[in-house]
Parts: structure tokens; sequence; C-alpha cells
């Protein structure tokens, strides 16, 4: 019955497309539909729109409602530029949200601070175009005056790496002086200015000032946004206790502690954490004064059914001279112990061994097998910062804003990104498979532990928990590896600072949502949350709008007061959901763990993120509407499984008669 429904779905899908085709509606406005309190959409999906109808459309920012609150996101960030699609919006509604040159949409704490009139946009898709730049407290903006309609760009100066001034007072050539802008997000922007209208300077200072707020002595838009959201406090999704609780703990091996409740023994991990049971509070301290930054063994997953854990760490203090520490090896001991399945534990290094041999010459090192007793050391091999970041400048050097179609396999191969997400995915899988197919535990560190480590035991617990693979979960999952234990957000996107060569700076993060995307590729059905969501996460760790990924650990963030004083991305997210929902999405089907295939055969560019500012490189289908219908159509059919499930059990009620269990096609391992 259930796969009679599903076809029935398919067929009704199809037919909805072909009167699509046939019967082409208007542009997708910039407008929500009445239901909705926002007046437009989220900005930071494409880069550049133009006004309702036209052909060079995407998604503006989050401007302020009727009610003064920002708005809600109601298009994939992957949608087409030019796609046809039904008129679900009035023709007022269009004709209101015609944009001004003068007059930006600003979200609820944002002022216009300054303007530059008579600008020309230097679009490396659409060619130059004339309109007013406007600067405020949070973004660009730009709106076209040779155009009908309009072309829009909306950009948060949280993305800006760098600002530099083009040409001089001897400059000629038409477009020759002006102001160019490289992006965190993949992009650059470049805008002419008329040397007679003396306009460059006073927007640059204007741009200099509020896209590097920290270098000026300014607060980050966060602090000033004022929007609200009506849904559940987006800084309640995380509980450590709740979830601690979820997994099962505390338990017969393991127990909460807060012996790091004021922050004194690791300053950037968070307050409450969980040890072997058998380990008292005082000698912790011992260990942890072997481990770099005091970043001590502390369990991050723990598996329901055989007791493996994973737990994360910074690497041994060893050095050159290769010391020793008792209260080290026992405590290793006992989350070995702790697993009652296996008689062994996998020390997995996230770095190659030759890293791990030069850190011995700053002081650190890697576990001697024949110190830690039953203990087998294994070496990931995944680069440092250093080494990605490079691969990301290679990688966008590549992507924008030509596609040198000719030989951009070869290109691609060349800035050994792939490479770096097949590496970290291959460690990720061998640290699951261990624990779900061996029933070991394993211990994770890198040099410091937030960067590799943070990846590695995020990816590895998104493979063993279904809970995970949820909108809710995932939000969870960052909120718990990245955010509490100090992931260096701050440090690794250079928020509010202009020192665009630090070399702290480091696509870390990115890389983690790369792999979560290889892994929705290859289980299309096992992820309740779709690419747009990953995007819009992206996107807003660069934006400074909400708190969420602002500090580099929970310390840093309670002293700011993060949680009084700005908004979480997940508020923003929640009141949403069904702009982020996966309508493929069957639980049912992959309540299981899933092992993604860690080969560059399966690895691919996630052109969706890195190449969306060429308009060439959209999808042709509008994908955002095609969601919403598909979501409708499986409401439709689960309420009418449940009523044949219902009419089902009242026949078998009424003839006494006991019904079989339902059938479910084992899952296709990948």
């Amino acid at each position: 019955m259930q796969h009679r429904l599903a076809l029935e779905a398919v067929l009704r899908f199809s037919q909805i497309s072909m009167d699509r085709k046939q019967n082409p509606g208007t542009q997708e406005s910039g407008t929500s539909s009445p239901g909705l309190k926002a007046a437009s959409r989220d900005s930071l999906a494409a880069p550049e729109r133009q006004a309702p109808g036209s052909s060079m459309e995407s998604p503006s920012l989050s401007s302020k409602g009727s009610d003064g609150s920002a708005s809600k996101s109601l298009c994939s960030s992957a949608s087409s530029s030019s796609e046809n699609v039904e008129n679900f919006e009035s023709k007022v509604a269009q004709e209101s949200s015609k944009p001004s040159p003068d007059q930006p949409p600003l979200l609820e704490g944002e002022t216009v601070k300054g303007q530059g009139y008579d600008v020309t946009y230097l679009c490396p898709y659409s060619g130059p175009t004339r309109g007013t730049l406007s600067v405020t407290n949070y973004k660009l903006y730009f709106c076209s005056i040779d155009r009908e309609p309009p072309l829009i760009l909306d950009v948060p100066l949280g993305i800006c790496s760098r600002v530099e001034k083009i040409g001089g007072s001897t400059s000629k050539g038409e477009n020759s002086y002006g102001i160019d802008i490289l992006c965190k997000d993949f992009r650059n922007l470049r805008f002419a200015h008329k040397q007679e209208n003396h306009s460059r300077r006073p927007i640059f200072e204007k741009i200099q000032q509020f896209a590097f707020p920290i270098t000026n002595k300014m607060p980050l838009f966060a602090f000033e946004f004022k929007g609200s959201y009506d849904t559940e406090e987006g800084w309640r999704i995380y509980d450590p206790q709740t979830e601690y609780r979820r997994q099962g703990v505390p338990n017969d091996g393991w127990r909460i502690t807060h012996v790091n409740g004021n922050y004194e023994v690791a300053d950037s991990y968070p307050s409450l954490l969980v040890v072997p049971k058998a380990q008292p509070d005082d000698e912790l301290k011992h260990v942890a004064e072997f481990r770099t930054r005091g970043r001590f063994p502390v369990l991050s997953w723990i598996h329901p059914e055989s007791q493996a854990t994973i737990t994360r760490s910074s690497q041994p203090m060893v050095g050159v001279a290769g010391k020793r520490n008792k209260d080290d090896e026992h405590y290793i001991q006992m989350i070995m112990e702790a697993n009652a399945q296996s008689h062994k534990l996998y020390i997995m290094d996230a770095r190659p061994s030759v890293n791990a041999v030069a850190n011995k010459a700053r002081g650190g090192g890697y576990e001697n097998e024949d110190s830690y007793h039953n203990a087998e050391l294994v070496f990931l091999d995944i680069h440092n910062i250093h080494v990605m970041r490079e691969s990301s400048r290679k990688l966008k050097e590549e992507c924008f804003p030509a596609i040198d179609e000719a030989h951009w396999l070869s290109k691609i191969e060349s800035t050994h990104w792939l490479e770096h997400i097949k590496v970290i995915l291959a460690g990720a899988v061998r640290i699951a498979d261990k624990v779900e197919s061996n029933k070991t535990s394993v211990l994770v560190h890198c040099s410091d532990g937030w960067d590799r480590t943070a990846q590695l035991t995020s990816l590895a617990m998104l493979m063993l928990d279904p809970y995970y693979r949820t909108i809710r979960g995932f939000e969870v999952l960052i909120e718990k590896e990245w955010v509490s234990f100090g992931h260096k957000f701050r440090q690794r996107v250079g928020h509010g600072e202009d020192k665009h060569s630090d070399d702290n700076r480091s696509p870390v993060f990115l890389q983690l949502v790369d792999c979560v995307w290889q892994m929705t590729q290859q289980f299309p059905n096992a992820f309740e949350f779709n690419e747009h969501f990953l995007i819009t996460i992206l996107d807003h760790l660069y934006s400074c709008l909400f708190g969420t990924f602002l500090y580099n650990c929970q310390m840093h963030a309670e002293k700011e007061k993060v949680k009084e004083r700005t908004q979480s991305l997940w508020s923003f997210v929640n009141c949403q959901l069904e702009e982020f929902t996966n309508p493929l999405y069957a639980a049912y089907v992959h309540a299981h763990v899933l092992f993604p295939v860690a080969s560059l055969r399966r690895i691919h560019l996630w052109t969706g993120y890195y190449c969306r500012w060429n308009p060439r490189m959209r999808p042709q289908e509008p994908i955002h509407l095609r969601n919403r219908e598909l979501l409708v159509l499986k409401a439709q059919l689960q309420r009418r499984v449940q009523e044949l499930q219902k009419e089902l059990a009242n026949k078998h009620a009424r003839t006494n008669l006991q019904p079989s269990p339902p059938r479910m096609s084992s899952p296709v391992n990948v």
C-alpha cells in the first residue's frame, strides 16, 4: 500500500511539473505571501537580484516587516536565477516591494551610515551597472538605476575579508577608480566611482569602519540587532544535561562533573563534562596538566548498547624528552575499562605522523603505546589549518569569477580540496567503524583538540546516531561539539577584524559542512535537513547577525552575555522549518549507522555552494518550490497511511485477527 501511494505521489508531482512547463507563470517576486508576517527573503543566498519579474532574481536580505521582526527565508540558495514559477503572489504585493535606490530595507537596529550616488557595480557576469551604494551598520546595499527592473546587491559586511582602493587620482579609463572587496564566501565585489564625485573616500571609510568593528573598537552587529522570532528560544536548543541524559549518562561507567565549573581546569572547555565514574575530581587536574591547554579526555558520545565511547582531548605534553604522566595513563585505562565489551582502546590522532613528531619540539607529541597499555595509536593524516587555508584560497580562484571549462577537473584537483575532504571523511568512518563494528572505545585528538578533533567526533557521531541527522539534532551537535567545546570561531573566521592575512584563519568549519553535504548526497533519505539549511549555516557563520558563532569558547560567550544580548541562529531556522526540511527524509529507513564511501570516486565539488555566484552554475529547476510541493504531498500521504492503518486495525479488531508485521525493505548500503 505504501509503495502504491508513493508511486501516486511521484506521478502527481510529475503532472504538476508538466503543467508548469506548459503554463509558465511570472518570475518569483521578492515578497512573501500574505500568510507570512515578513516582507522579503533571506539575502545571503545569491550574489545579486533584480526586482520582481527580473531574469536575475535572487533572495534579498531579511528586511523589517510590519511587526519589526526579521523576515523568514523563502527560497533555497541554490535556486535558479531565471526560473519560471507559478504566480502565487499578487501583483499588488509585487508593486509594493519595488526597491528604492535611496532607501534600503533595514533590520531592527540597522541604520544607514553612508551613501554613494552614481556608483558602478562591476558584475563579472552581467556587466557594469550604475546605481546607489548604501552602507549600513550591517550590510552593503546596491540598487541599480539603469536597469528595469533594477539589479539588487545585498551583502552583510561580516563577509568582508579585505577592502582595498583601486586606482588613484591619475587613473585613466572607464571604471578604473573604485573599491575592491574580497569576501569570505568565495566571491569578490568591485565598485567603480567617478573621480569628480569624490564619493569613494567616505564610502571606503564607512565600509572599513563597519566591516571591521572589532578593529575599530565597536560592537558586532549581532549586539545591535533587535529582531525576534516566534519560536522556541534558540539558546535553549542545547542543554548538556538533557543531551547526556538522552545518551544514557550518568550510568555505571560514566558521571557528570562540574570540576571545570569556573573554567579553571580548561578555559576553552564547557563547564559541564562527563568523565569515567571511578575518576576523582581532584586527580582530573593532574591529568589536565599533561594535556595541551588543559583539554583532558572527556566523553562526546556513548553507544547505547555496547557502551563503547568516543572521547576527545588535546595532545599529551610528551616533549622531546618523552615525558610520562602516571595520572594520564591511569585515566586512559579507566576510559577503556568503562567499556566492558572490549579490552582495547584506539587513539585516533588526526595529524600526519610527521607533524605529530614535529610537535614534540614544541612540548607536545603523541601517546607512546608502551606507556598506554592495550591502546593502539593511529594517525589519520589530516593536514593543519595552514594547509587547509591555502587549499581554500586556490579553490576560490578556480570557482570565481570565471570557470575554465577546458581544464576544470585538473584545476580542481590542483587545489587538493577534495582530497582533504576525503581524508577527513575517511577518518570519521574509521572512528565510527571501530565503535560500531568492533565495539571498541576511541579517543580522538589533534594538537589542541578544537579543529580536526571537532571535525572527526561530530562526523562520526552523525554516522552513528540518527538523532543528529534531524534538524534539531544537528543544531545540538554543532552547539555541543563546536560551540561549547571551544572551536575558535572568532579566530578561524576573523569576525570584525581587518587582519586578512592572519595565520589563525582557516576553513575548518566549512570543511565539516562540506563533509556533511557529501553524506547527504550518498544518503539522500537519511537527513531531515536540506542543502539550503547547510548553506544558511555557512552564510550566518560570516554575517555576524546572530551570536551563535561569534566567540572562541563558552567562557568568552558567557563573559560577553551573548545569550542575553543576541539572537541565536537556531531561532531564525526553527521559525521556518519548512524551508530547511528535506522532503525525501525517511527516518524509518535509515535509523541505523551510515558508512559513507570516502573515496574520490564518490566525492564531488559542492558547486551549489562554491559556484553559486555564477548564474550558469545554478540549477534550472525551482528547487525550493518543488521541495514545498513534495512536503505537502508527503504530509497527505502520511495522513492517508495513518487512516488506512486505523481502518486495518479496526478490521482486525472486528475479526479477532492479529495483524502481520509490516514488511520493510532493507536499507541500501552505499
